[in-house]
């Protein structure tokens, strides 16, 4: 039973802006170092405009300002009431930011547009962009769980599939015992499998807690560390990494092209996520600002369906490492747009960023 709930629409001088709410939940519960989730809500917008559709999507977020698709609605109705016809899409943004309008609220509008411009144009945005193909693998999520779920859930992530890299999520409350615990189990469960293991903490290690886990996973063959440090922590990223044997990359520390800046001497990375930033205008900037300071990039995603995963598929041909795999955790992906093809998340070839919520969720 399709459960879409039908917002609103929004006529515009030549376009109509409508919005769609759409259940989405997981076929396995994430949890990471702040909390569990399996179930959310995200808002998708459609603009239409000259018989041509682009599409958005929104995954709300506390952090990132507005924590409902009715707060983002609202946020996006104030925008648009500015006035977005004729605009440059990155003037847009800019005046989002000068507004106040949450990034996870934005990236649904910034999303959509960049979609119907491609289209308009009659490119896939990649070829818009001036951007390749995506070549990289993508990582798969295992949230933190118990040995005996990991033994379980390895199998069922990797039999069958063309998966190449997984991302364990670290930063148990209960510790580094259990984050260790873990960790052994998926070493063990991965064993007889081709792939390349990353890890990510979402900031749920102290400082001397990092510095006992990166040389303890770089013994066990761990690519790198995403986000050891809590957000607000970044002047202790010094001192971790001057004695790193592990590359570290910061998620949370960095949301906008301006934060690098004051962290470039201290990380080896950033990443990237749509829903942070608020959208592919921003994300654009956060790689040539992280490539200005030396650093690599990394692309993420939060809960997402295959249109926001479509749209930074799009960009992902120009960074270097890939977590674009939350669509694959749903039961079922509302969307359609960004299939894995030999372990690499690819948005289909068309017109536009290839992502589409499928008709029976707003028809």
């Amino acid at each position: 039973m399709v459960e879409t709930e039908f917002m609103k629409s929004i006529k515009l001088k030549e376009a109509t802006l409508s919005f769609y709410k759409v259940p989405l939940k997981k076929r396995f519960a994430l949890a990471i170092s702040r909390g569990v989730r399996s179930y959310s809500e995200n808002l998708f917008v459609r603009y239409e405009c000259e018989g041509l559709v682009g599409w958005g999507e929104a995954a709300p977020g506390k952090s990132e300002g507005a924590d409902t698709p009715e707060a983002i609605q609202e946020q996006l109705e104030r925008f648009v009431a500015s006035g977005i016809e004729g605009e440059a899409l990155h003037s847009l943004y800019d005046r989002s930011r000068a507004m106040n309008i949450a990034p996870c609220a934005y990236v649904a509008l910034d999303t959509a547009l960049w979609d119907w411009k491609a289209k308009k144009a009659g490119l896939p945005l990649n070829e818009l962009l001036g951007i390749p193909r995506a070549q990289t693998p993508t990582s798969v999520t295992i949230g933190i769980n118990p040995p005996e779920v990991v033994k379980e859930r390895v199998p069922l992530l990797l039999d069958g599939t063309t998966v190449k890299s997984l991302k364990i999520k670290l930063g148990a409350p209960a510790g580094l015992e259990v984050d260790k615990a873990m960790f052994e189990q998926v070493v063990q469960s991965t064993r007889d499998y081709e792939v390349q293991l990353r890890v990510d903490a979402n900031g749920g290690w102290s400082l001397e807690q990092a510095k006992q886990m990166l040389p303890w996973l770089a013994e066990r063959g761990v690519d790198y560390i995403e986000q050891p440090l809590k957000e607000g922590a970044e002047q202790q990223l010094e001192n971790l990494y001057a004695d790193r044997v592990l590359p570290i990359y910061v998620d949370e520390s960095c949301r906008f092209a301006a934060n690098i800046p004051s962290f470039a001497h201290c990380v080896d990375g950033v990443n990237m996520k749509l829903m942070k930033c608020g959208g592919i205008t921003e994300a654009l900037r956060i790689i040539a600002t992280a490539k200005a300071f030396g650093l690599k990039t990394m692309i993420g995603c939060m809960s997402e369906t295959s249109v926001a995963i479509a749209a930074a598929a799009s960009i992902s041909g120009i960074i270097d490492h890939i977590d674009l795999d939350s669509h694959y955790n749903l039961n079922p992906d509302p969307a359609s747009g960004a299939p894995l093809l030999d372990g690499v998340t690819l948005p289909v070839y068309q017109a536009g960023h290839g992502g589409m919520l499928k008709p029976e969720y707003y028809a």
